[in-house]
């Protein structure tokens, strides 16, 4: 029955990207959508860099690099080398060759009028990947972060610049007032039979997605299963700063302060067998190894979560 199912998924950095990939070993690609987190997206050196949905794309195109989990495999830096050596720019962003050709091209798309939806179904087309990558909107949401120590920073000077160390006080998206729900977005969610919250950092690569207006309200009228991964194993974040802002922002460490976060868009649960066995009131949960080190890795866990989602359903 999963394997019949139009499957969405809510994702955002390395960590959704793991699971995507996945999800791609056991369910048709033409049954399988990504919303991907804009909010990370930023203009630089005069390029419209995307960072999440160039680590989506890249993943499931099997291009990506293996170690970093970002990036192209076997790329360059001789362009920013020469920025540096030449003109004196510090290049606090890493920006590959080849990695360069999926930026220009972007930007020249985008200045045409192209929409970053339709751009993203190009890019993805042309790389063969057979399922469909959508920008959780059009419009620029830029991710802004409070510091107590530089006040507002966009989110790559917090998380690559500052290497995320500045302590978090809020966290909020500009411009969302002017964005929407997209056509492509809205009909992928209205097919879906599966809603998956990827086990991404929920405050910076999911709440950006569920910042678009309209998305939280449609989420939430949806009568099938929509389960969150947790990003929370053995009481902490495998990497980045999930836990890090989460203490900064007083809240526990835990997997209950992850299900209330997603309070009223899931009615199911995820939850690592390493964490501490938790109750969740009014929601399905189960516990998996979500661990995701290498590619069986993800792979079992993509077919244990489809699995327990059907047995729910039958």
């Amino acid at each position: 029955m999963a394997l019949a199912s139009n499957i969405v998924v809510l994702t955002g950095g390395v960590g959704g990207a793991k699971l995507a990939s996945g999800l791609l070993d056991v369910a048709p690609a033409e049954r399988l959508t990504f919303i991907v987190n804009t909010g990370d997206d930023f203009w630089h050196l005069g390029l419209r860099i995307c960072p999440d949905l160039d680590t989506t794309m890249y993943t499931l195109a099997g291009l990506v690099e293996p170690t970093q989990g970002w990036g192209l495999r076997d790329d360059s830096t001789v362009t920013l080398d020469a920025l540096q050596a030449n003109y004196g720019l510090e290049p606090w962003f890493k920006l590959g060759d080849k990695d360069l050709a999926t930026h220009l091209l972007r930007g020249e798309m985008l200045r045409r009028g192209d929409s970053l939806t339709d751009i993203s179904a190009r890019l993805s087309r042309e790389l063969g990947i057979g399922a469909r990558l959508l920008p959780m909107c059009d419009a620029e949401m830029p991710t802004i972060v409070e510091t107590d120590e530089y006040g507002e920073l966009g989110f790559q000077e917090y998380f690559v610049k500052q290497r995320w160390q500045p302590a978090v006080k809020s966290i909020h998206n500009r411009g969302a007032a002017a964005a929407g729900v997209s056509d492509a977005v809205k009909s992928a969610l209205t097919a879906a039979d599966i809603v998956l919250f990827a086990p991404s950092n929920p405050w910076l690569s999911v709440a950006p997605i569920l910042a678009v207006p309209g998305m939280r309200d449609l989420l939430a009228a949806l009568d099938l299963p929509k389960v969150a991964v947790t990003p929370i194993i053995g009481g902490d974040a495998v990497k980045g700063p999930t836990a890090k802002i989460m203490r900064e922002l007083g809240l526990q460490v835990t997997a209950t302060t992850i299900v209330e976060y997603y309070h009223g868009v899931i009615n199911g649960f995820v939850d690592d067998v390493r964490n501490d066995l938790c109750q969740f009131d009014g929601l399905r949960a189960t516990r998996l190894d979500t661990l995701m080190q290498d590619q069986n890795d993800k792979r079992a866990l993509a077919e244990a979560i489809l699995n327990w989602i059907a047995e729910w359903r039958s």
